[in-house]
């Protein structure tokens, strides 16, 4: 996977929107579907573009599979820091995942993760594309930390950055529980026992 898309004229503000329907539509059936179980001519249909359009922007799958994987991990991020930058802090950030399991109905997992679970081992580019957006992931997380901890809601002393890779690991595995139970418990006790100890002061 070799990203190309450096190379060419900026887009206008229509070419914008359709590339961004595409990039939407393929992200949610690689999402429902996997990767594999996803064909350029299923996101033709999603995204309502013609065969043309798609390969405008899109001249072959693996572009495309590196376009949603940054559109996953952006998503996440900016979830995330909206959410910890609220008035409410953490306790918004853990109603908003809580939803956001629940809504789903815990199927697919993470949207980031998943595409790691198919992609790590067979993919290096994309691999690599997916550790970068867990990186900003818990930056995101950790930024968040560090003005929660300025106003004494976190315990004393703990390492922000270690929490805030705890706190990752810790929505990974208790999104994977929750996708193979088929439901959102497992996920609910793993993060409100962490955020527990994390807001002991």
């Amino acid at each position: 996977m070799v990203n190309k898309t450096n190379d060419r004229p900026r887009l206008t503000p229509k070419g914008e929107r359709v590339r961004a329907r595409i990039v939407e539509g393929a992200a949610t059936l690689i999402h429902e579907r996997g990767v594999v179980g996803t064909t350029l001519e299923d996101v033709k249909v999603a995204a309502e573009v013609s065969g043309s359009q798609l390969y405008h922007y899109f001249p072959d799958k693996n572009e495309l599979l590196q376009a949603v994987i940054g559109h996953q991990a952006d998503t996440l991020v900016d979830l995330n820091r909206h959410a910890l930058g609220s008035e409410d802090g953490v306790e918004a950030w853990r109603n908003m995942l809580i939803a956001g399991v629940k809504h789903g109905q815990a199927k697919g997992g993470c949207p980031l993760g998943s595409l790691g679970g198919q992609l790590a081992e067979s993919d290096p580019e994309a691999r690599a594309l997916i550790a970068a957006g867990f990186e900003r992931w818990a930056t995101a997380i950790s930024e968040g930390l560090r003005s929660l901890h300025a106003d004494g809601k976190l315990a004393p002393g703990i390492d922000l950055d270690d929490l805030a890779t705890t706190m990752l690991a810790t929505l990974q595995g208790g999104l994977l529980l929750a996708q193979v139970q088929r439901s959102t418990r497992p996920f609910e006790v793993a993060v409100d026992t962490l955020l527990a100890l994390a807001t002991q002061t």
